[in-house]
């Protein structure tokens, strides 16, 4: 299946474009329960960021957005709005979240329902957001012009590790895309896919930020590309994935380090990359059913949250080593989690969310031989290595079009009872259905 974009132009063209997406005044820093956190100033611009390409039949347009979420009704409204715009078709469109922890609420969650400091989402804001996507994607189609484009895989090193074992799954595979112009060699606009929690800031820092992903950039943009090239930042599979075996404090210096870490270990692939003018671009659309998560009775689970805060302040007490009470005290956010979400189980209240969120989208969009691929939510980096592994090439995207609400586990995850599986709405054998649904996409007219 191919998208379609209105131009006379023959031959590979690409356009980039950023917009200052930071919310005016003060807001509630979403990301961390039970914390008053109110945004005193601003330490680094919110961005949203578009590529486009077109082969000049088949076109394709990314947009990534320093926000912890980007709501799916939102994604569908701006697809709408930018193909009316731009010509390029809806279901070759892909926005993601970064994920970043200092931002603003855009997403009503059913889990923190019982939480009374975290506010409704701003309505105000996410009609101003909406317009400025649209510009963005829109002044990236305008912008595009004959380009050549390359991939290297970058590979992190000192940023992150898995959350509960720095020694567990992880993928610290980073693919680095760049456009450049046939007529400067000049980049046009840069794309990276890291799998890691942007959350070196915790609940002590109230200002508004991208987290370490910012210090990537603004690392990138004084080197390795072009001041003010546009640079998309999506998160991969992060939802166990986490910097807090890697920092020494949670300040904006050590955001600095871990991104510039980063930086340079991107900077180092795109030195790399062999360009081509022959890429080919496809876009395809599927569709994943869900199950919900079997919930236990209010009871139940109001047991199981005494057992977690039991545990965090038993670790407190002896002086645990900060990153295994960190982990404990996140244990007792889901517990908290799943206490409200068994309320919203047996009153009815879930069912809704659930619905409006299954079946879940699947996207994949090709350039030349590489393929990124995009799944909403938060997923374990199991899956995506599990669909690397039969799928070379290819690069999941995760936040995308979407959020489901909490994470896609593993069955051994769900069995420990840790913080992600009891934040979940869906069952954890959701995750391969994504990878199997994912791979009849890719082969479908292959």
């Amino acid at each position: 299946m191919s998208s379609s974009h209105d131009s006379a132009r023959a031959g590979l063209v690409a356009g980039a474009a950023t917009a200052d997406i930071t919310p005016a005044g003060s807001v509630f820093l979403f990301g961390y329960p039970h914390v008053p956190r109110n945004s005193t100033g601003v330490h680094d611009p919110l961005e949203c960021t578009a590529l486009f390409v077109s082969d000049g039949e088949a076109s394709a347009l990314f947009l990534a957005h320093d926000l912890i979420f980007v709501p799916r009704e939102l994604v569908l409204e701006a697809r709408r709005r930018i193909a009316v715009k731009t010509g390029v078709r809806e279901d070759a469109i892909l926005l993601s979240a970064t994920h970043t922890h200092s931002g603003p609420v855009l997403v009503d969650q059913i889990g923190n329902a019982a939480d009374p400091v975290v506010p409704k989402p701003d309505f105000e804001y996410a009609a101003r957001l909406l317009d400025l996507i649209v510009q963005t994607a829109s002044r990236a189609v305008t912008a595009a012009e004959p380009a050549e484009v390359g991939l290297a895989v970058a590979r992190a090193e000192g940023v992150g590790s898995n959350r509960h074992d720095p020694r567990g799954p992880a993928d610290p595979e980073v693919p680095v895309l760049v456009a450049r112009s046939v007529k400067t060699r000049q980049p046009l606009g840069c794309m990276v896919v890291y799998a890691m929690h942007p959350t070196v800031l915790h609940e002590d820092s109230t200002v508004i930020s991208g987290d370490f992903p910012h210090f990537t950039r603004s690392f990138l943009r004084r080197g390795a590309l072009p001041a003010g090239c546009p640079i998309l930042y999506h998160n991969g599979a992060s939802g166990n994935q986490s910097p807090r075996h890697f920092t020494r404090g949670n300040t904006l210096a050590e955001a600095q380090r871990l991104g510039e870490n980063l930086g340079r270990s991107i900077a180092s692939a795109i030195a790399t990359i062999s360009f081509t003018t022959e890429a080919r671009v496809d876009a395809r659309q599927g569709w994943v059913e869900l199950e919900p998560r079997a919930f236990p009775g209010p009871g139940d689970a109001e047991r199981v949250l005494a057992g977690a805060r039991a545990r965090f302040r038993e670790l407190k007490a002896e002086g645990a080593a900060a990153p295994a009470v960190r982990t404990a005290e996140c244990d007792v956010f889901g517990a908290e989690e799943t206490a409200e979400l068994a309320r919203a189980a047996a009153d009815g209240r879930l069912k809704a969310a659930l619905a409006a969120r299954t079946p879940a989208e699947i996207q994949a969009i090709r350039i030349g031989p590489w393929t990124f691929v995009g799944w909403p939510g938060e997923f374990f980096v199991e899956y995506a290595l599990a669909l690397k592994a039969r799928s070379p090439r290819t690069h999941l995207i995760t936040l995308a079009n979407g959020e489901l609400q909490g994470y896609i586990v593993t069955p051994d995850a769900a069995a420990q009872r840790r913080y992600e599986a009891l934040n979940a709405v869906f069952a954890p054998e959701n995750g391969n259905r994504f990878v199997e649904a994912t791979l009849a996409l890719l082969a479908r007219g292959a």
